[in-house]
């Protein structure tokens, strides 16, 4: 599988949850137009807020990236990142070093599992 996916965790900014769950929605909906993201994600534990994200390897993920940029930058006023990982095939990450190294993820490489 060449499949890669992100978890980002964020710190909602103190009063911004309402802000912040109003603004997934238009994140989610640019989202569903893109054909090589499988999934995206959020859930929300007290001010804290989880995405995880797959894509159809690196050339899906950058896509997805570029895609949603505009709206990350309005989440990013909201938020503060506590961490990124990016999970996936080494051959897929090491496409993906350069153009996410400004959100300065975890690289984790597949090892072994099930995949469709």
């Amino acid at each position: 599988s060449n499949v890669v996916s992100s978890h980002t965790y964020f710190k909602i900014h103190e009063g911004k949850l309402d802000e912040v769950k109003a603004h997934l929605t238009a994140v989610v909906a640019k989202v569903k137009k893109e054909d090589a993201c499988l999934e995206s994600n959020f859930t929300l534990q007290s001010d804290e807020l989880f995405c995880r994200e797959g894509c159809l390897g690196a050339a899906g993920a950058i896509a997805h990236l570029e895609n949603v940029s505009p709206e990350l930058d309005q989440l990013f006023a909201l938020v503060e990142i506590i961490r990124i990982e990016v999970h996936g095939p080494s051959e897929e990450l090491a496409k993906l070093k350069e153009p996410f190294a400004e959100l300065n993820p975890t690289w984790w490489e597949y090892q072994t599992g099930i995949a469709s």
